[in-house]
């Protein structure tokens, strides 16, 4: 009988040795998801804040050729009034064979 009290008492004492493992390691899950929901959040943040400075980037970027391309088309207009004055027959022959050409492309 005496034999059968120590055993118990062992398997007592791994039960509760068990049994504190198992606390433990449901503690240091429960620290592993928190720190994996942080870290998921840290990622996200940084995700968006990497999106919204590249879209700033190319907002900037488009602003930019939008206004060349305005200085450019400005630019060719008055080239463009400066030919038309200087040689106004020259203009006119040049438009009627454009438009003839255009008639013909559109004809097909």
């Amino acid at each position: 009988m005496a034999a059968a009290a120590g055993k118990s008492a062992t398997d007592n004492k791994n039960n509760v040795d068990l049994e504190e493992e198992i606390r433990q390691l449901k503690a240091d899950i429960e620290k592993l998801g928190k720190h994996l929901a942080e870290t998921g959040e840290q990622g996200y943040g940084t995700a968006r804040k990497a999106a919204a400075q590249g879209v700033e980037q190319l907002r900037v970027q488009g602003e930019a050729a939008i206004d060349s391309l305005k200085t450019n088309a400005r630019d060719l207009e008055e080239q463009v009034l400066v030919n038309v004055r200087e040689k106004p027959v020259t203009s006119l022959a040049i438009a009627a064979g454009l438009g003839f050409l255009v008639g013909l492309l559109s004809r097909r």
